[in-house]
């Protein structure tokens, strides 16, 4: 199974960044840690329900931006830069026991991927331990013929094909091994050991899955389609896009009160409110049915629903019958923003804003004196025009919620559900795109060459920042700091690492737990996203703006009363990574920080000498 795709969300043109679970490495990881484990079967089962592969590896996050293609893209990433942001989410698949990995179309500082012994020998089976008989690394589809052409890697085709088989690519999608392996065998650029020790990971993989077992001895053999479309499934699609839907602006109109008693009309206008496919993103499955929001609004009792078409970009045929149907109706509610027509694999955006006719017709309906939700879809625009728009009550984000997504969303907006969901990427304001070329890799501000900078980590000037979203209630969240550590927020590194010296994982050592009290001050029972960050003044400068280190969603809490988040830290938690790419514990001042935005803080400092949690393998240029 070639997924999950989890490259940080680096660049709002990405266009497969509708993929990711967003931009924060740590996210990511924690995400794709949970996925595997539920893909395969558990984190080493007997037989494996799948084979999940992680991809694509690594640093890849462009398709097609101005003529750079993916299959050129010569990504250039310092071992600092490569160590904490690009590569966390394939370490966490490798802790995980994945059991592949998917090589990517880009070199990485000048060394196709595929062909790279750095990443795939050093860095993912040397350093990461990733040597199960089973975990196979298999290349992106004709990845290897782009190690010939275009990134003249080899000088042959045969060169080309065993270079990749050398550095580690077990398995080709696609036919660049099949057709020129064999001379490359003959011309004694391979031997009997390496085509031996690929061939055993691929079919030790079919062992694992057991594919060669008889149909009594798998419990998975009696699996069909029945299984998948099941009820709870289904409820599971829609709860997963109830619970991952923003609530971005609301000024009070949220939930939408529903008369039983009379009918209220509601026209539905924009790309998205009749949206049937386009919900399911890309990669889609075979769903069983997909409900637009239309549709859901539809199926509504008390409310009328109408829908108004596409008002047009870049023409206004459209806008005579919107119009109308705006006057006519009770509520207004315009889903809109980008489909998998703009944004997709092989797909960048060179634009985030919303386009001047889009600008106009809503700002036209808005002005009518009707209540105005945008229910924004898709990846993101920058909402600025609708932010501090008088006459826009609300705007929620609904990301591409899949089969349910009608159905979800018109639960949120009517208060069925009450929406908790955080934003899992920077909103970035549209002149965004003219401060940096999507090419230009590195995260942190760059006087020199114009970098503003990148991520919630690195940029301070969001449109909409990562980790934000309203609720329909009000919560207040402190940090119940223990009595044991609260009159002495410092500790010697010597003490906090004297237990941890012969760790296999010493960036998983314990440093403490956080408890997180949150109160629901308001009248509505809702769930809460507890987001744990690190700030402060220590290892090296520039000094990240925060980075998140834990979370945890907290579930209905009533009105009046309190739940505890524990939010647990890890010395990893509190490591930097140096220049050379080492995951260093530093003396300096720390800051916990809670929510987005900040609710609650707890100062620490830490002494003593620096101490290396992980020393990372240097670049052999191989």
């Amino acid at each position: 199974m070639q997924t999950p795709n989890i490259n940080p969300y680096r660049d709002p043109r990405w266009g497969r960044g509708q993929e990711t679970p967003g931009e924060d490495p740590f996210h990511l990881s924690s995400y794709v840690t949970a996925l595997i484990k539920g893909l395969q079967g558990g984190e080493d089962p007997e037989i494996l329900k799948v084979i999940a592969t992680c991809k694509h590896f690594t640093a890849y996050d462009i398709e097609d931006w101005l003529g750079n293609e993916r299959y050129e893209f010569d990504a250039q990433v310092s071992p600092q830069e490569l160590a904490e942001y690009y590569m966390p989410p394939f370490e966490a698949c490798a802790r995980a026991n994945v059991g592949s990995v998917m090589c990517s179309y880009n070199a990485l500082n000048g060394v196709p991927a595929c062909s790279s012994s750095y990443i795939l020998q050093d860095i993912l089976r040397d350093h990461w331990n990733w040597t199960r008989d089973y975990q196979y690394v298999v290349s992106d589809c004709d990845a290897l013929q782009n190690v010939y052409k275009p990134h003249n890697w080899r000088e042959t085709r045969e060169a080309s094909a065993a270079s990749s088989l050398l550095a580690g690519t077990d398995l080709d999608c696609g036919t660049y091994y099949q057709v020129h392996l064999p001379a490359a065998y003959e011309q004694g650029l391979i031997n009997d050991t390496a085509l031996d020790i690929a061939v055993t990971r691929i079919y030790a993989a079919l062992i694992k899955l057991g594919y060669f077992d008889s149909a009594d001895s798998n419990p998975y053999r009696s699996l069909d389609f029945s299984d998948v479309f099941t009820p709870d499934a289904e409820d599971l699609a829609r709860k997963a896009a109830e619970e991952g839907i923003v609530l971005i602006k609301n000024d009070g109109i949220l939930p939408l009160h529903i008369s039983t008693e009379s009918n209220v009309t509601v026209a539905m206008i924009g790309e998205w409110a009749n949206a049937t496919t386009d919900m399911q993103g890309n990669y889609q499955g075979i769903a069983k049915y997909l409900h637009s929001p239309y549709y859901a609004a539809s199926q509504m009792p008390n409310v009328n629903a109408v829908y108004a078409g596409i008002p047009g970009d870049p023409t206004t045929d459209g806008y005579p019958r919107a119009l109308e149907a705006a006057k006519a109706a009770d509520i207004i509610i315009y889903a809109d923003g980008p489909t998998t027509f703009s944004e997709a694999e092989s797909k960048d955006r060179t634009l985030i804003r919303w386009s001047g006719e889009r600008i106009d017709i809503m700002t036209q309906l808005a002005s009518l004196g009707k209540p105005f939700i945008l229910v924004q879809m898709g990846g993101q625009r920058d909402d600025a025009p609708f932010l501090n728009h008088p006459n826009v009550s609300a705007i929620v984000w609904g990301g591409y919620p899949g089969q349910s997504g009608g159905d979800a969303i018109m639960n949120v907006l009517t208060g069925k559900v009450a929406p908790a969901g955080r934003l899992p990427v920077t909103q970035y304001p549209a002149h965004y795109v003219e401060d940096v070329p999507m090419t230009d890799m590195s995260l942190r501000p760059n006087a020199t060459s114009g970098n503003p900078g990148r991520t919630y980590m690195w940029y301070n000037n969001a449109t909409v920042p990562f980790g934000f979203g309203l609720h329909y209630t009000n919560f207040s969240a402190s940090i119940a700091v223990p009595d044991s550590i609260k009159d002495s927020a410092s500790w010697d590194i010597a003490d906090l690492t004297a237990e941890c010296v012969d760790a296999v994982h010493k960036d998983q050592c314990p440093f403490q737990t956080i408890p997180v009290a949150v109160s629901n001050t308001g009248s509505t029972t809702s769930d809460f996203v507890v987001l744990g960050f690190i700030a402060g003044d220590h290892g090296p400068a520039p000094h990240p703006i925060k980075r998140l280190v834990a979370y945890r969603r907290l579930h209905g809490i009533a009105a009046g009363e309190q739940q505890t988040a524990n939010l647990t830290l890890t010395l990893g938690s509190l490591g930097r990574r140096d220049e050379e790419g080492d995951l260093v514990l530093y003396p300096g001042a720390y800051s916990v920080l809670v929510d987005v935005p900040t609710q609650a803080v707890w100062n620490f400092t830490l002494e003593g000498e620096p101490f290396v949690l992980d020393e990372w393998p240097r670049d052999t240029g191989r």
